[in-house]
């Protein structure tokens, strides 16, 4: 099927959903809230992956001082970081398998 017929196809289908004769194809989809990470838990993903605070910072990228602090308990990561965090502690070797760390 030619780039043209997929789009007529689809500006037939866009005009017969504005006529009511056809119904939307939809999907739900829901984001979990952002995960909070106590000191204690965000030195064990980094240990569980073998890196040392220089290099899980470079993979946050975040400064040494910001995951030294992390894991003092003085701040909190947010946003991203959290996300990353999570996505790591689910899977330790997700840094080496995305290559991020080689």
């Amino acid at each position: 099927m030619s780039v043209f017929d997929e789009i007529k196809i689809g500006l037939n289908e866009a005009v017969e959903y504005e006529k009511g004769n056809l119904k939307a194809r939809s999907r739900t989809l829901s984001v979990l809230p952002i995960e909070e990470f106590s000191a204690k838990e965000i030195k064990e993903i980094r240990r569980n992956t073998g890196l040392t605070q220089i290099l899980f910072a470079k993979y946050l990228g975040v400064s040494l001082k910001t995951v030294e602090a992390w894991e003092a308990g003085r701040n909190q990561p947010s946003g991203s970081a959290s996300r990353l965090l999570f996505i790591t502690k689910n899977d330790p070797q997700f840094p080496k398998h995305s290559g991020i760390v080689s």
